[in-house]
């Protein structure tokens, strides 16, 4: 299949944001869902979506959902991604050198069955849902985006974990002829993240094929990318070609780089500071004010009883 970079589609093609706002409330005033292909300008199956959601306690992005959504333009050009650079503008401007196809994607650990997945193969089976979700950046910054992807459990599901296993390995393509950051030794390549099985199993984490209707740009971690929305920007690995099912603690990249300042669970939480700045406050881009920080960036409601129990300001 093609997988068309963003230098490849003309700005004619881009949905206007305007104009993707009036479909989305098309759909949801009819109910109606348009199911596309599993990768490439996927839509979602927007009604089947809203039922599994209700079945799993309510619709979780119905407030995000309600914002303003972050153009674009902007989605795809202010971007973490060190694999290209590590200025916010390095990923749009590097990403024509990178090739997501053909792609695979090995799923093995403690699983029943193990299995590298061409990329169609492993999102085929699966519905391509449309989740409007907030992105919380460590660094303070926030966006609001409509992405295209499946949900993970359903993924882990068909492999079968075992009794055993707690947490969930994710770790990024190694490719430095391509991704010109891999080159400098910023962190421990390949980039690597992890979650705890009952996080990973949420209804709310998603493998993202793509945002705005559009196939996932390189730069935003095609071809396939994990998204967690109550969790900072950073646990949302990017261009993944390997998931592992552990009864350990996986290493993650930025916790291996710096400990005191990136925990492992990365939860979005207003109280708990980076030691260089407050996580107070966030700027939403497209915006000049700045707005208070939501605990669970928002999503509180559905994951907040995942962590009972836990002090969050050691277990940051």
């Amino acid at each position: 299949m093609l997988i068309r970079r963003p230098s490849d589609i003309p700005a004619s093609e881009i949905t206007p944001e305007g104009v993707y706002l009036r479909r989305r409330a098309f759909l949801r005033l009819t109910g109606a869902a348009m199911v596309a292909g599993a990768v490439g300008p996927a839509l979602a199956a927007t009604a089947c979506a809203a039922e599994e959601l209700e079945r799993n306690g309510g619709d979780p992005a119905s407030e995000a959902e309600q914002e303003k959504l972050t153009p674009y333009d902007d989605v795809t050009t202010y971007n973490n991604f060190y694999e290209f650079g590590t200025d916010k503008g390095d990923p749009a401007k590097l990403a024509g050198s990178f090739n997501p196809a053909p792609w695979t994607v090995r799923v093995d650990g403690m699983v029943a069955k193990p299995a590298d997945y061409a990329l169609e193969d492993f999102v085929k089976p699966h519905r391509v849902e449309e989740r409007v979700y907030r992105l919380r950046c460590v660094e303070a910054w926030s966006m609001v985006i409509p992405w295209n992807g499946i949900p993970l459990r359903d993924v882990l599901r068909r492999v079968e974990p075992s009794a055993s296993a707690r947490y969930v390995a994710f770790t990024t393509v190694m490719r430095p002829s391509e991704l010109p950051g891999q080159r400098r030794p910023v962190l421990d390549w390949p980039y690597a993240e992890g979650l705890r099985l009952d996080e990973a199993m949420h209804p709310l984490t998603i493998l993202a094929t793509g945002l705005y209707g559009k196939s996932l740009p390189n730069q935003n971690g095609a071809p396939l990318r994990l998204v967690v929305p109550w969790k900072y920007g950073f646990k949302s690995i990017k261009s993944i070609v390997r998931i592992t099912l552990t009864d350990r603690e996986p290493a993650t990249a930025w916790n291996k780089a710096a400990p005191d300042e990136y925990g492992f669970y990365a939860n979005v939480n207003p109280t708990v500071d980076h030691p260089r700045w407050s996580q107070a406050k966030e700027r939403r881009i497209g915006e000049f004010r700045r707005r208070d920080t939501l605990m669970f960036n928002g999503y509180a409601d559905q994951v907040a009883s995942m962590y009972a129990g836990m002090d969050l300001r050691k277990q940051y």
